[in-house]
């Protein structure tokens, strides 16, 4: 009897753990994959590193898991250093990384952007500056966010890969300049219901380094503008000063089944830190994965 007691304890401990496992299941498969990339052939922003610790924080606990890759080029291509002396390209760059981040660069933070790779991701999120990916992986790139991918961009993403239309179109923007140091702007909220206006209200002041963009690719007819600057407390001063005094911050885009969406919020390191960005942050992360419903008709196209 008592065998046969310990025998039932045992299968009713079983049953209730594959139970267990059973429902903890869905909940594993429904975080989404997020790749941020911030490998920068150009200016290496300091913060790219908060990022990193911010995204890998507060990711997992808003249903992502975070992958952070430092390189996306070979890594043992030959190249010469300044002194003229002939290393690998991961050593280069490590020594670039290193002082401006205080982090190395090491093989696990490298990886490759093309079609095999974007497999395994659902959201691919650029804090980067200059070639980041090659001409060939910038088409898979596209035909991956064509296809039902995402992607994010964070502040420099639009001070990236200037010869390549390709990437024009996608982000829809080029970085043109920006006013020395900080600056403390009101921002405008132009989609209030949009999930990546969250953490944020009409006119309420911030400051940041505040992007000013080319005239092309940059249109209202093209993106749904989200987040922009109250054109009286902003004066970029000089050849910045555009005419139409439209100072967008953050906008989307929908791109065949996919999905696009920038912030040129994240320059300073403080900015990662806080809450307000955190959550405009998340919200077009997961706007742009599906996960919550927002509008993105083209904000010149409104009626």
């Amino acid at each position: 009897m008592r065998k046969l007691i310990f025998l039932l304890v045992v299968g009713a401990l079983v049953g209730a753990m594959s139970l267990s496992e059973a429902r903890e299941a869905p909940e594993r498969s429904k975080k989404k994959r997020l790749l941020l990339v911030t490998h920068s052939g150009g200016f290496i922003h300091g913060s790219v590193a908060t990022a990193e610790e911010v995204l890998k924080d507060i990711g997992p606990k808003n249903g992502f898991e975070v992958t952070c890759w430092r390189f996306t080029e070979d890594p043992a291509k030959k190249v010469k250093d300044k002194g003229g002396t002939e290393r690998t390209a991961l050593e280069v760059y490590n020594e670039r990384f290193r002082g401006a981040t205080k982090l190395p660069v090491e093989k696990e933070n490298c990886g490759r952007i093309n079609k095999e790779t974007l497999k395994n991701f659902d959201v691919v999120l650029f804090f980067t500056t200059g070639n980041p990916v090659t001409p060939d992986e910038l088409n898979d790139l596209r035909e991956w966010v064509k296809g039902g991918g995402a992607l994010a961009g964070t502040h420099c993403a639009t001070d990236t890969l200037y010869k390549q239309s390709v990437y024009g179109d996608l982000i829809d923007a080029y970085f043109r300049g920006h006013p020395p140091g900080l600056q403390k702007i009101k921002v405008h909220v132009e989609d209030l219901k949009h999930p990546a206006a969250a953490g944020f209200e009409d006119g309420m002041e911030y400051q940041d380094e505040m992007y000013v963009f080319w005239d092309a690719p940059y249109s209202r007819d093209k993106l749904h503008i989200i987040l922009s600057i109250k054109a009286d407390s902003f004066k970029p001063g000089g050849n910045l000063t555009r005419k139409d005094g439209d100072y967008a911050i953050s906008w989307c885009r929908e791109e065949g089944k996919g999905k696009v969406f920038y912030t040129s919020f994240g320059h300073d390191p403080k900015v990662w830190k806080d809450e307000k960005f955190q959550k405009h942050l998340l919200g077009g992360l997961k706007w742009a994965v599906g996960e919550l419903k927002g509008d993105a008709t083209p904000s010149g196209k409104k009626e």
